[in-house]
């Protein structure tokens, strides 16, 4: 598309949206940030509203009003024929000549290499793998929860302790000390009092999440039970990567498997280290690491990708944002 070619990269989550308008030479015209992407609470109209307010600002900036290639990663798009329904939303919209639309997982994975090779795993709220080759093969899983099979993250993680310090407090279940670090989290002296007021809404159920930080300060005290939700979590990471790995025919041949989202970047060592472990026995070609790169970042990556920007337009994007 010729050295002129500019990208307009979107990664759209649920709490907050960035957005960089860049060049082919890999120049960052303009950032923007705004509101969350949350098309099934709003409806896609609004959402759209929303998303365009953050797009005119960055456009403003850069002097344009519209760019050569649309490279979005929204959240909610988990599965194609979401993730073509954006794309035909942003189409209506004219800011770019072309639109690409892909789930937000592959931003992660994108930021974290240095060319459209390997598997990003990513534990936030919830988990999700994806993976990719450069001849434009992708895996994916769709990752809606228990529902399509999947279990963790930060909320299944709080869901899974609380069930556990519950049953240990009424004498259902083996003690654990989760019993007494849950409710303490939020000042309160039992589970009984934290299950109450969780049923009656004085505590938000988003105020959830905070929990996770707890069970794995429990786990680190040496609680038993603690450490078998926290290994579970490596053994559901691991399952995810080894199937991406798979059906890619990347098994065999050395590959990187990117870890992030909060729960993995925070790099709780009993987590990330059990995952090596695993990755060890089932994949021993892969290589773990972190990536903790600014998702907006690899959906710009994956822009120029289709714009045919070379290396070195790739390393100057990357130095911009401090990677």
């Amino acid at each position: 598309m010729g050295v002129t070619a500019r990208v307009l990269a979107i990664d759209a989550g649920n709490s907050k949206t960035d957005v960089a308008i860049v060049t082919a030479g890999g120049d960052v015209l303009a950032t923007a940030r705004g509101g969350g992407f949350r098309p099934p609470a709003v409806g896609i109209g609004t959402a759209m509203d929303t998303l365009a307010a953050t797009v005119g600002r960055a456009l403003t900036a850069a002097e344009l009003t519209s760019v050569t290639h649309v490279s979005a990663c929204p959240a909610n798009a988990d599965f194609p024929v979401e993730e073509q329904s954006l794309a035909s939303a942003l189409r209506a919209r004219a800011w770019g000549e072309t639109v690409t639309v892909r789930n937000d997982t592959f931003a992660i994975l994108r930021a974290g290499v240095t060319e459209p090779r390997g598997m990003a795993v990513v534990c936030g709220a919830g988990i999700n793998c994806v993976g990719m080759r450069p001849d434009g093969r992708t895996a994916r899983f769709p990752a809606l929860g228990r529902v399509s099979g999947d279990w963790g993250g930060g909320w299944g993680l709080s869901e899974e302790a609380l069930w556990h310090a519950s049953r240990a407090e009424d004498g259902r279940g083996a003690p654990t000390a989760l019993s007494h670090t849950l409710p303490a989290h939020f000042a309160l002296p039992s589970m009984y009092a934290l299950v109450e007021a969780l049923h009656l809404g004085l505590i938000p159920p988003l105020r959830r999440h905070e929990l996770t930080p707890a069970l794995f300060a429990t786990a680190a005290g040496g609680d038993t039970i603690a450490r078998t939700i926290i290994q579970r979590q490596a053994e559901e990471v691991v399952s995810m990567a080894v199937v991406a790995l798979t059906r890619l025919d990347l098994l065999d041949e050395p590959a990187p498997v990117l870890l992030g989202g909060g729960v993995l970047a925070a790099r709780h060592a009993r987590l990330n280290d059990h995952i090596a472990h695993l990755l060890t026995d089932r994949a021993p070609k892969a290589a773990p690491q972190v990536v903790t790169a600014s998702p907006v970042l690899g959906a710009a990556l994956l822009g120029l990708d289709r714009v045919g920007s070379g290396e070195g337009a790739q390393e100057r994007l990357r130095r911009y944002y401090g990677v």
